[in-house]
């Protein structure tokens, strides 16, 4: 551990150790965590509502400036307290708020567009909550976030911890 630490710079003092706050401050800072990072979230539908009202972004230093549709119902409304943008508005929406981060919270089928719009707009860095992969040049930084993943590898634990009868995926089908 003490090792890995001293990539970080030297904070320790030999003999009596680290100055935690001082520590955890320079680990946030070279995590990027030390930033007000302005983030868009493009889709208000159930998820992208759900994004916009997390208030855990906050604390961690990503702050939620825009939220974007394509959707005429929705453009004009608000969530929380943002009001919901255009999507095409999106290119002097990431000047004017210094965007540096995008979530993609849309059906399958329109991700790969708003990610091309993203990246269009200057957002070098895209978090991905579509169903779907989706492609991005290469010097943009893209995560995806995939639900259904996530809860097949606590069903790989689940199992582990506590044997389940098995059952067939037809019979299971069937019902």
């Amino acid at each position: 551990m003490r090792k890995d630490l001293s990539y970080l710079g030297s904070y320790g003092t030999r003999g009596v150790g680290y100055d935690v706050d001082y520590l955890l401050h320079e680990i946030s800072r070279e995590l990027g965590l030390t930033h007000d990072w302005p983030v868009a979230i493009v889709g208000m539908g159930n998820l992208g509502q759900a994004l916009a009202n997390y208030r855990g972004f906050g604390a961690r230093g990503f702050r939620i400036v825009a939220l974007v549709d394509t959707d005429p119902d929705k453009i004009g409304r608000p969530v929380g307290e943002l009001t919901v943008e255009a999507l095409a508005d999106l290119p002097a929406i990431t000047r004017k708020r210094g965007i540096a981060i995008g979530m993609i919270a849309v059906p399958a089928h329109a991700a790969q567009e708003v990610a091309d719009r993203l990246t269009e707009a200057g957002i070098r860095s895209i978090l991905n909550f579509a169903p779907t992969v989706v492609t991005a040049p290469d010097d943009v930084s893209l995560r995806k976030v995939d639900l259904a993943i996530e809860l097949q590898i606590l069903s790989f634990y689940q199992q582990r911890r506590e044997p389940v009868p098995t059952r067939s995926v037809a019979a299971a089908k069937s019902r």
